[in-house]
């Protein structure tokens, strides 16, 4: 008997340690970044740099965007759990039939602003008139449109829409009056080039009344009705924010850690630095118990743009309060 109470025992160990080391597994979680590593992702790559994922028992895998990438299409074919996209683009998504729901909106502020050369003759919105704009497309033309029909501006009548690439090429080479740039990448990118910056004047889409939300967490809405994902995509979050915070708080730490991350070998110190600092600006709420809270009235600013967007809205119905969630924030808050 003895015998067998020691085989007994030892197999029942050997059984519990199997059991508490699958127990213990990290939990895979995967992100689709909207575009290549910068410090517009700053948060999620010092999360991981710092151990954050991991002291939330998560493996967590971060996916570079790219021009070819559709961070929606990521999504829909179920290769990552969540995306970092803009709402324009999650919420067409929406309607378009990819149930898209909104977790966690990190930029509270819109980065996005028309540049212009002084030289070109535009100094305010009503000399736009007879000008060339170049646009970003891609979900990044409907504020434009918004903003345009507010004005009572007729593109391709009293305006020539230029499609941008992204790049600033048309404003360096005089194609265009203004372009679209981000007040953390491309309006820097004019600026080192050579043009001064007393030469260039611009319009911030947050103070012209048209300004969408921007980077914000999106996840399928079907997912959320399962436990265990909404509670990973809490943990998730929860380390995330962490992320953010100590990104907007040492913007030259959060720099060394993007530009290690980036396989590239193309981001540069200083670069992703002045580009921290000025997503920084963005995140109003970091360092406060608000970071990461998708405000119902920025929601509902952004669905009135969307909706009005001149001739071409790009949503023909308001989706309500079922294309964003506060429970997976309130989740990651309570820890």
């Amino acid at each position: 008997m003895t015998g067998y109470t020691v085989k007994f025992g030892l197999g029942a160990l050997a059984l519990a340690c199997a059991f508490g080391a699958a127990a213990q597994a990290p939990q895979k979680f995967t992100v689709q970044m909207k575009w290549v590593p910068q410090a517009q992702f700053a948060g999620y790559y010092v999360a991981a740099a710092k151990g954050y994922y991991k002291a939330e028992g998560l493996d967590v895998t971060i996916k570079p965007g790219g021009p070819d990438v559709s961070p929606v299409q990521v999504l829909a074919g179920n290769q990552a759990d969540a995306i970092v996209n803009w709402m324009p683009d999650a919420l067409a998504a929406r309607e378009a039939g990819v149930p898209l729901v909104n977790i966690a909106q990190i930029f509270n502020r819109s980065g996005l602003m028309l540049t212009c050369k002084k030289a070109s003759g535009v100094a305010k919105p009503a000399d736009f008139k007879g000008k060339t704009l170049g646009v970003w497309f891609g979900g990044n033309e409907y504020p434009f449109y918004n903003w345009m029909a507010k004005l009572g501006v007729k593109p391709d009548t009293d305006i020539k829409v230029l499609k941008q690439g992204f790049n600033v090429d048309p404003l360096l080479q005089n194609q265009a009056a203004c372009i679209s740039t981000m007040i953390y990448n491309e309006y820097w990118q004019v600026v080192d080039a050579g043009v001064k910056e007393s030469d260039l004047v611009t319009f911030f889409y947050e103070d012209q009344g048209v300004a969408s939300l921007e980077d914000g967490l999106y996840v399928l809405e079907g997912k959320l009705k399962d436990k265990a994902f909404a509670d990973r995509a809490a943990k998730f979050l929860r380390a995330t924010m962490k992320g953010w915070n100590d990104a907007v708080k040492n913007p030259g730490e959060a720099a060394k850690i993007v530009v290690a991350a980036d396989p590239s070998g193309s981001a540069t110190l200083k670069v992703q630095q002045r580009q921290m600092e000025n997503v920084a600006k963005l995140i109003t709420t970091a360092g406060t118990a608000k970071l990461g809270y998708l405000e119902p009235a920025a929601y509902e600013r952004t669905v009135k743009v969307l909706l009005a967007a001149g001739s071409s809205p790009v949503i023909k119905k308001d989706p309500g309060a079922a294309a964003y969630t506060h429970a997976i924030w309130e989740a990651a808050s309570k820890k």
